[in-house]
């Protein structure tokens, strides 16, 4: 029986996908280790505090246009670049211009969005606050906003990267954030005040975007020449891109929904849920990165060569990393009041932040096995683009989310967003999983 298992590992490690995943976790969890070291020196110095709040609610609309319109356009652009590569009459350096531009582009048309809606946003979203933190909150906004710019640029060029099975050097560009806001606190707290963590995350994402730069250049990566706006790949990913926006929105907006809710509960209530979810990003942080970094790009390849067996190959690791999920979920579960009081509890966060913190991620655990297979289901369905359904799951879980927190709200308070959360978390990628097998069945009956 040993053994056998012993074998099976061993094979499982000389597997080129496996390997890579395997590389990009360990290096995953070096960088998210120094991250979580970054927060629990911002819990230190920072506590539930209105700083924190107004640092959170300031990130959160740069944020949002991040992860839902520059990540979707790279998600997007992946599945499309490879078939562009596998074309008979193929033109990458016209498809690389075509991604620059179109991701340059959008950053400066939702730039100019968040601008001019920031004071609606601020003061309709987040009603009967003082000026100061009305103040607090906008400059902030206005130090981390020119961090679009450089996220936008560096998502292609991580691409570009992780096209080419360069994981290594491409996985250590998330240390770079988490390392401006550690030196920050260390050495320039007195210095930048109550701009530190807005400061210090624009510094992290200048030299991470360097990083890259630098890097695509010594590869040779980067193939620039006159854009084909016409061409076949970039009709199909420009057809694709209002689908996947529109579906990584109305995913995007459940932490619009939860910290709106939470904004109308105690000060300090914002913090509290974004410390909850920092365990839990922790573990699907960890194994999300390396299934994005990894299996998007090989999903994008194997369909093209074999439809078939690449929905088997998914179905194959869907058991195995529900499996692996669930023992963690049941882990963190078990282990959460320890590990919120070790790694938080301390200066500014009381052991009554410590207690409030640890019921809230007890909730949130939960979901961790739904969320980290819906990732997979997710970079597949995009690898065959079918982004539209996507977006009908996603409207379909906000609108579900706005109605769960204000019932568990009125009776639960803040444990009620978790919960409202973690039901709609579980139900949505419930629903992915039935949309892909029928996929799947319907590729079967091919010939």
């Amino acid at each position: 029986m040993y053994t056998s298992i012993l074998n099976r590992l061993r094979e499982l490690t000389k597997n080129k996908i496996v390997g890579n995943i395997l590389i990009v976790t360990v290096i995953t969890l070096l960088i998210k280790g120094l991250g979580f070291y970054k927060e629990t020196l911002v819990a230190s110095n920072f506590g539930l505090s209105l700083i924190l709040d107004t640092f959170f609610i300031a990130f959160l609309i740069p944020g949002f246009i991040q992860n839902v319109f520059l990540e979707s356009f790279n998600t997007v652009f992946i599945p499309n670049y490879i078939s562009e590569t596998k074309a008979v009459k193929n033109n990458i350096g016209s498809f690389q211009s075509l991604g620059f531009i179109t991701s340059i582009s959008a950053a400066t048309l939702f730039a100019l969005i968040a601008v001019l809606g920031t004071d609606f946003y601020v003061e309709s979203f987040f009603p009967g606050k003082e000026a100061f933190f009305y103040n607090l909150v906008k400059k902030q906004f206005y130090i981390v906003l020119p961090c679009i710019y450089f996220w936008s640029l560096s998502s292609i060029l991580n691409s570009l990267l992780n096209i080419n099975d360069e994981y290594t050097y491409s996985s250590f560009s998330g240390v770079f954030v988490a390392l401006a806001i550690i030196i920050s606190i260390l050495f320039f707290s007195d210095y930048l005040g109550d701009m530190l963590l807005a400061i210090s995350t624009l510094i992290g994402s200048i030299f991470e975007f360097c990083y890259l730069l630098i890097l695509c250049l010594r590869k040779g990566f980067i193939k620039l020449s006159r854009p084909d706006f016409k061409s076949e790949n970039a009709s199909v990913m420009f057809k694709q891109i209002p689908a996947k926006i529109t579906s990584s929105a109305f995913a995007g907006l459940h932490g619009v929904v939860d910290q709106f809710f939470a904004a109308q509960l105690a000060i300090g209530s914002i913090a509290a849920l974004n410390y909850a979810l920092k365990i839990p990003a922790f573990a699907i942080g960890i194994i999300v990165i390396a299934i994005n970094k990894v299996l998007l790009p090989y999903f994008s390849k194997s369909v093209l060569e074999d439809k078939k067996r690449a929905f088997k190959q998914l179905f194959y690791m869907l058991k195995f990393v529900f499996l692996g999920s669930s023992v963690i979920a049941i882990a963190g579960i078990v282990t959460s009041d320890f590990f919120v009081s070790l790694f938080f509890e301390r200066n500014e966060f009381t052991s009554e932040d410590s207690a409030l913190v640890a019921q809230l991620q007890k909730i949130i655990l939960i979901y961790i096995p739904f969320k980290i297979t819906g990732m997979l289901l997710v970079n597949f369905l995009t690898s065959i683009n079918k982004n539209s359904y996507m977006a009908i799951v996603s409207f379909i879980s906000i609108i579900l989310n706005i109605i769960l927190n204000t019932i568990f709200v009125k009776q639960f308070g803040i444990f009620g967003i978790a919960m409202a959360t973690t039901i709609v978390v579980i139900l949505r990628n419930i629903i992915l999983f039935y949309f892909t097998k029928i996929q799947k069945n319907k590729a079967d009956l091919t010939i």
